[in-house]
């Protein structure tokens, strides 16, 4: 059923928000129609929704621009959006109720529950614990295992990734460091699913979305929502194109728990509302988990750095990662707030527990300046921010400064011969590496192609670079980087193997093919090729 809105909620939300550029320049008032249109106009969003919850109403909840540049579709306040990464706060939702039942503890050891869990060092394996899933301490460098995630749609099963954790190599010491995991969050859903015995899907669909009344998605979903979804899109030489492989088509994803629910901002208006209701100390609502719960899952678990910008924007003092949830001060305030990033779709989602205050932002381009401006002048006009800044006109600054910064530096980019050294056949072959699986190298009379088996959408060309190493030029240049292939020989000058890298002067150890060897185990692929792995 279409989510209604009654006609005086519209009217009362004109809540209008003060930006200055400077002193020197008078206050510009905006309301938040006017924002949302200028913010996609200035960081190329085809459409948004927006939805702000305050002391219980929702006071504004709206859909603006279009779900679909194509058919002309607009966005209306219950189109759905992937919500991305804060698709995480479910996540450490699933794992609360447990925790409530008495089925889970937050510092329950993972291999408690999941035996098969392991990695690298075992005394790391052996004392990680569920809240270590969920707060990004785990020692590994933002991203690790992204390979097997995305783009997709990927070709790696749950249980893949959580048994490839071993082959991931720790940047820092357990505990020590801040570094972004999906693969964890992917793991924790498995952890509720095996507890449970039940789909992660249908435990989120079940004791969370039945409950708060919401129409959102954390597996397939119907026909009739598909109809209503937004068009993921991107940006090339100014004009917009679609993003199929994010797209919202009915089917769950095997990252749902990390990055891949569906819902509109007319339901996340009920998310929000539970959330500051349970938040508040007169109550203790268990339709869904308990306000110890909650307490749990917005306490700080992981510092953060809070930088100059920060402190200067917000006068931020602590930055922190909780279970699902980021955490500031911002003017004083507790801000607990997650983004979400996919290619054509970003996500944000703020609340201000003392000001009973829920903000979601909702679009389906690729420029996070929309959302951050929209975001940040609707909670500088409820943080009563005594000179607030004028968020379009800042963020295309940065990003001015940061196009000037980038013209003004050498280019990042490696010169080579343009010829290798043996004929292009020489190279062809099919190719494992242990946990990433099989890469086909194809020979034909255009050249050289590369062809990842699990990840469908890493197709590329070969371009002859220098020696025996060529760069890959991807069918798709969204999903990645140009990536440089070098091939090892053995002393009879035949190719044994090969790695991979970022096609740049300075690689750095931070990057997705660090933990990859590729070894040749056959001229051509098998017809039923699979993945090798070993304990």
């Amino acid at each position: 059923m279409k989510y209604l809105i009654p006609t005086l909620k519209l009217v009362t939300a004109a809540v209008w928000l003060s930006c200055s550029v400077s002193q020197a320049e008078p206050a510009v008032e905006l309301s938040i129609p006017d924002l949302v249109t200028q913010s996609m106009q200035a960081f190329d969003t085809p459409g948004m929704s927006v939805a702000v919850v305050h002391q219980g109403e929702v006071v504004h909840l709206a859909g603006y621009g279009y779900r679909d540049l194509e058919h002309q579709l607009p966005v209306a306040a219950d189109s759905y959006f992937r919500l991305a990464s804060a698709s995480k706060a479910f996540t450490a939702a699933s794992v609360a109720i447990l925790v409530d039942e008495g089925k889970l503890s937050w510092d329950d050891k993972v291999v408690d529950h999941l035996p098969e869990f392991r990695l690298q060092d075992p005394w790391v394996t052996s004392e990680f614990t569920i809240r270590d899933l969920l707060s990004h301490r785990s020692g590994l460098v933002g991203g690790a295992g992204d390979s097997m995630i995305w783009p997709e749609p990927s070709g790696f099963s749950r249980q893949e990734v959580i048994h490839n954790l071993r082959y991931l190599t720790p940047q820092f010491s357990f505990r020590s460091n801040y570094g972004y995991s999906n693969v964890f969050y992917i793991t924790a859903a498995e952890l509720v699913a095996r507890v449970a015995q039940q789909a992660w899907e249908d435990f989120v669909a079940e004791r969370i979305f039945q409950p708060l009344g919401m129409a959102c998605y954390a597996g397939d979903m119907p026909a009739e929502a598909v109809a209503n979804s937004a068009v993921g899109y991107g940006t090339r030489n100014g004009d917009f194109f679609s993003i199929p492989r994010n797209g919202i088509d009915g089917k769950g994803l095997m990252s749902a728990a990390a990055g891949g629910l569906v819902c509109s901002a007319a339901e996340m208006t009920k998310w929000l509302q539970y959330l500051l209701e349970q938040s508040q100390a007169s109550t203790n609502s268990f339709r869904v988990f308990s306000q110890q719960q909650l307490q749990e899952m917005w306490s700080p678990n992981t510092l953060m750095a809070v930088t100059n910008r920060t402190r200067q924007l917000h006068q931020t003092h602590f930055s922190a990662y909780g279970l699902g949830w980021r955490m500031q001060d911002m003017y004083g305030h507790k801000v607990v707030h997650h983004t979400g990033t996919l290619s054509g779709y970003q996500a944000y989602v703020a609340l201000v527990p003392e000001l009973e205050l829920g903000v979601v932002v909702l679009n389906n381009g690729s420029d996070s300046g929309a959302r951050m401006a929209v975001m940040q002048s609707i909670l500088d006009s409820y943080l009563a921010v005594p000179e607030p800044q004028n968020w379009i006109a800042f963020l295309q600054q940065e990003r001015e400064e940061r196009e000037q910064r980038a013209a003004l530096r050498a280019p990042d980019l490696p010169v080579g011969t343009g010829e290798v050294l043996l004929p292009f056949s020489a190279y062809a072959g099919y190719f494992v590496d242990r946990w990433f699986g099989g890469i086909e190298i194809l020979h034909s009379p255009e050249g050289l192609s590369f062809r990842s088996e699990r990840m469908i959408n890493k197709v590329g060309s070969m371009e002859p670079f220098a020696d025996h190493s060529f760069v890959i030029r991807w069918q798709d240049p969204n999903v990645a980087a140009d990536t440089l292939i070098q091939f090892q020989l053995n002393a009879k000058r035949q190719v044994t193997g090969f790695e991979l890298m970022p096609h740049r002067v300075q690689v750095g150890s931070r990057h997705a093919y660090r933990d990859m060897a590729f070894s040749k185990v056959a001229d051509s692929a098998p017809a039923a090729a699979e993945a090798t792995g070993d304990d």
